[in-house]
């Protein structure tokens, strides 16, 4: 979707700062809500791309205000409200009482299973991505292509910046599970991923700077042979 979220190539945000001997987590908390979201089961949401679409349809202006994992607790708060869990008035009341008063304990609901849940995620082999069931790759390295120029409404990993672009095959990944569909339970559709290759100018015209590329992984749904 054209969202806040979809910021490449846009001015105004500043440099990425990179902190020196970065921490995992800045606050105790970032961790907390990590390891809630791999113990909690079933799972707030049904698959990755699920999870960031989630994201993309935060209110711009909170989007914006919020720092990472800022946007993972909203992200869980509207979720348990959408699914049951929670009520709004319920949140909205928990939130005033500790603003009201910060040094009130935490209830403390230690659950060993709850705990080994978020371990094993942690530590088992992620599962092999690619689908061999899925749908060949319709083209081979060293190939010109042409990215759609689309505006979907849902989730999509085709950035803004990149549409409508000239680009070549630069590694061919296999069929993999298509996300614009899978965010919104339409099937998994695996397909054809690509590693493509696009010149900075193609992307930011003559003001790119020289002799610079930009990969981006794309699925078949994205792309179109290039015209010549």
């Amino acid at each position: 979707m054209d969202g806040v979220h979809d910021m490449g190539g846009m001015h105004g945000f500043g440099p990425v700062q990179h902190e020196a001997n970065e921490p995992v987590f800045h606050e105790p908390w970032e961790g907390r809500l990590y390891g809630m979201n791999a113990a909690i089961t079933p799972p707030l949401f049904p698959n990755i791309d699920a999870s960031r679409h989630s994201l993309e349809v935060l209110p711009p202006a909170e989007y914006l205000a919020a720092s990472y994992y800022e946007r993972w607790l909203m992200r869980a708060e509207r979720r348990l409200v959408e699914l049951g869990h929670i009520s709004q008035q319920e949140l909205a009341e928990r939130v005033a009482f500790y603003r009201a008063t910060p040094d009130a304990p935490v209830p403390d609901r230690a659950n060993a299973a709850s705990l080994e849940r978020a371990r094993s995620r942690f530590s088992r082999p992620s599962a092999p991505l690619h689908r061999p069931d899925g749908a060949p790759p319709h083209f081979k390295v060293g190939d010109a292509v042409r990215t759609k120029n689309m505006h979907p409404r849902g989730h999509t990993r085709l950035p803004g910046y990149a549409r409508g672009k000239r680009g070549t095959v630069a590694r061919v990944h296999g069929s993999h599970d298509f996300p614009d569909t899978l965010a919104h339970g339409l099937g998994a559709q695996p397909q054809g991923l690509y590693s493509i290759c696009f010149e900075a100018q193609e992307l930011w015209g003559e003001s790119a700077e020289g002799q610079q590329r930009v990969y981006i992984d794309l699925w078949d749904a994205y792309l179109e042979p290039a015209d010549g």
